[in-house]
């Protein structure tokens, strides 16, 4: 006889390391950078995740900001407002992702990756 109520069996677990592995990316996509340059450390709050997250930031070089000022604006703002935006997106991807209460990301920036400049020929 089969059960008809819908009544869910069993538990779904993530592994710390597939936790480990989505925060990586989520960041390193948010960041512009790759993925093996993202540090991760997850901590249990009281039942809800803690991230700590390292990583650098892709930035875009000194010498088109300077020949036009308007590509930091074009590029998300400033450093800071992007690790501000970046901290809130890798939160509630992770949350939407995993379905893990995030209580908290910490989000120290390592270094910058400057853009490489394109040419048109």
């Amino acid at each position: 006889m089969t059960d008809t109520t819908g009544a869910a069996r069993g538990r779904t677990r993530i592994t710390p390391r597939a936790l480990d592995r989505i925060v990586s990316q989520v960041t390193s996509e948010e960041l512009g950078v790759s993925v093996r340059s993202v540090g991760v450390e997850l901590n249990d709050e009281g039942g809800s995740l803690t991230l700590s997250v390292r990583a650098p930031v892709r930035a875009e070089p000194l010498v088109r900001v300077v020949d036009d000022p308007s590509a930091v604006a074009r590029n998300g703002g400033s450093i800071v407002d992007r690790a501000a935006s970046a901290r809130s997106s890798i939160r509630s991807r992770v949350r939407s992702l995993t379905g893990s209460d995030i209580s908290r990301v910490m989000l120290r920036l390592t270094g910058v990756e400057v853009a490489p400049i394109r040419r048109v020929r």
